[in-house]
């Protein structure tokens, strides 16, 4: 038998069934929701189990996640909702009570109380919002952790815990951040298993307070514990022992709207979404300085220092989070988590998008430990005030995929993609507007002027007269063009191309199949001022003019002589012909001109330099 969530369908030997049918008195939460409501089944998703059991230690934090208004009597309807931080926003996901059975049992999570079913339910709204149960196979707690917080989860393995370990801690218990530690086993079979101290390997322990006490410790003790509920489960450790005997910690950073109590000093946060495209944007680490620049850059402002009077380093803490986006969904399509990392930079008032010498002549200020292959990687700097940029990157270009950018600060700060204005030096074409009326001959070959083109007929109009004597150039340019046009002194778009396809043939250093009828028919969109539909000798020499300026750019970037640029050249090149476009332009560039090897022969080149010259001519009338 199957059952489906969402759209993927998994074959097991169970059978989906109403939670009544399989329990007399159902119920959503029995006696208030708790660790030992969370039952591992044969899914193996542990990561997410023990997030859900981190969650029940915050009831504010839980009941936002799992509504507590629901249940299997009043208003009961046969659907239960769910909501999670999905990438920048809290969604709502709405299931049946239908769940995964063998013999009567359910088979993946379940609570120590028969007729509990909260954290089955909330196991099945997870995996529909990811696809399916197969999906939630292998994880990170902290992976759910920001699931159900929004926040920012850092990691520190004590071994190579910061010197300001305790502040960090402290600071962070300030901010209503969740923390957590462990006790690693290098032997899978000894997971559970009490240390000499009677600490559980394995076992995930919460830290609920930090603090500096007295040597009448007992007296201390009793007001830390005086607000528990349960003073029995809380015990107190040195700060050395507690590095002595965990391995791991983890800190879960929560963002304003999920705090509520004025009286904890909360995190600054900035959120940016952004993505990688093939051929674009997509550059790879700094090991590829060819393509880097071109990543999606950040200008970070850190606008206030720290306001710790007991810290005698001066600067900006904040930790930066990078997180690709939809891999675990999209797995079933062969979408594997990226190697991902960034770099920051210093820099000062640049609004533009940074090139490639800014990068081969200054060092970053910071970057991430590592490149991994995780959903996130983040990391806690500090910072003098001040502009910088953030490059976030995948370890290897032409990685495609969406990612979200977050910074957390402990002060002001502001972040926001820097975008470069879209604007063209030249972006009037009028062939009156030139001022010159020099043609280069040296690009047009004897042979166009031996075989003139045929075309069909036209009514005749006069050639527009040229201010002032002809030069020598002017009239061997007038007599190549009336080879070309006949008597109408006129040429189409089918001419058009003919001309050009057999100039460009013998330039063997181009790459290219030819220009296509509908470029052609927009070069004389482009440069038909008169409204013919056709170009005259005046409207040719301008297009021509262009044209053989466009070559010498192309060439340029044609260094190797394959004929053909690749895309990340492309943005340089469309750069020097006089356009400054913003990310998305050069994405769509990318996507409309570049063939499957990401390279853009001569014609493409041209059609693009066309185009853009027919949008900015627009934009100025």
């Amino acid at each position: 038998m199957h059952w489906m969530i969402g759209r993927e369908t998994v074959w097991i030997h169970a059978c989906l069934r109403l939670l009544q049918e399989i329990c007399e008195n159902p119920q959503f939460i029995v006696g208030g929701a708790s660790r030992t409501d969370i039952c591992q089944g044969d899914l193996g998703d542990c990561w997410l189990l023990a997030a859900i059991a981190c969650l029940t230690l915050n009831e504010k934090l839980l009941f936002r996640v799992v509504p507590q208004e629901q249940s299997f009597s009043e208003n009961y309807a046969g659907l239960f909702h769910f909501q999670f931080w999905r990438y920048g926003d809290w969604v709502d996901v709405v299931i049946d009570d239908r769940i995964p059975t063998f013999n009567n049992q359910l088979v993946f999570t379940k609570s120590a109380e028969r007729n509990e079913f909260w954290s089955a339910l909330l196991e099945k709204a997870y995996a529909k919002l990811h696809g399916s149960y197969e999906a939630l196979k292998g994880g990170n707690t902290t992976e759910a952790m920001e699931d159900f917080t929004g926040g920012v989860t850092e990691f520190y393995e004590m071994k190579e815990a910061p010197k300001e370990l305790y502040k960090i801690m402290k600071k962070a218990l300030e901010r209503g951040s969740l923390m957590g530690c462990s006790i690693d086993s290098l032997v899978p079979a000894r997971f559970e298993t009490r240390t000499v101290t009677g600490l559980v390997k394995g076992h995930a322990y919460s830290v609920t307070a930090v603090d500096e006490v007295n040597e009448n410790v007992s007296d201390q003790e009793t007001n830390l514990n005086s607000h528990k509920e349960n003073p029995s489960r809380y015990f107190m450790m040195s700060f050395e022992d507690f590095k002595k005997n965990y391995t791991k910690i983890e800190i879960c950073n929560l963002t304003p709207d999920a705090l509520e109590d004025d009286k904890i000093h909360k995190w600054t946060v900035s959120v940016n979404e952004g993505r990688w495209v093939r051929g674009c944007s997509a550059g790879g680490c700094r090991n590829y300085p060819d393509t880097f620049w071109t990543n999606p850059q950040y200008r970070l402002r850190l606008l206030e220092e720290d306001d710790d009077p007991d810290d005698n380093e001066v600067g900006c803490t904040f930790v930066v989070a990078l997180m690709q986006k939809n891999r675990r969904k999209e797995r079933k399509m062969g979408a594997n988590l990226f190697t991902i990392g960034f770099a920051i930079y210093e820099m000062h008032g640049n609004k533009q998008h940074m090139q490639k010498d800014f990068f081969l002549f200054n060092s970053s200020k910071a970057r991430s430990k590592s490149y991994i292959n995780l959903r996130e990687v983040t990391q806690r700097f500090r910072l003098s005030s001040g502009e910088y940029v953030i490059i976030p990157s995948t370890y290897e270009p032409h990685q495609e995929g969406d990612f979200i950018l977050r910074v957390f600060s402990e002060k002001r700060n502001t972040s926001e993609e820097i975008e470069n204005r879209i604007e063209a030096d030249h972006p009037v074409v009028s062939p009156e507007a030139t001022g010159s009326k020099r043609v280069d001959l040296n690009f047009l070959p004897s042979c166009v002027i031996t075989s003139p083109c045929s075309a069909a007929p036209l009514p005749t109009q006069p050639a527009p007269a040229l201010a002032g004597e002809e030069s020598e150039e002017d009239q061997q340019f007038r007599t190549i063009f009336q080879e070309i046009a006949g008597e109408e002194m006129e040429i189409t778009a089918n001419e058009l191309r003919n001309v050009l396809n057999r100039v460009i043939s013998t330039h063997k250093d181009l790459n290219t199949e030819g220009f296509s009828l509908e470029s052609c028919r927009s070069m004389i969109a482009l440069m038909d001022m008169d409204g013919t539909g056709r170009l005259n000798l005046q409207e040719f020499r301008h297009l021509w003019n262009k044209i053989k300026q466009w070559q010498g750019i192309f060439k340029h970037y044609n260094a190797d002589q394959s004929g053909s640029i690749n895309s990340y050249e492309m943005r340089n090149a469309v750069n020097d012909a006089g356009f400054r476009l913003n990310n998305q332009l050069y994405d769509i560039i990318t996507m409309r001109y570049a063939n499957e090897n990401m390279n853009i022969d001569f014609d493409s080149f041209v059609s693009c330099l066309v185009r853009l010259e027919a949008m900015f001519s627009k934009s100025t009338h």
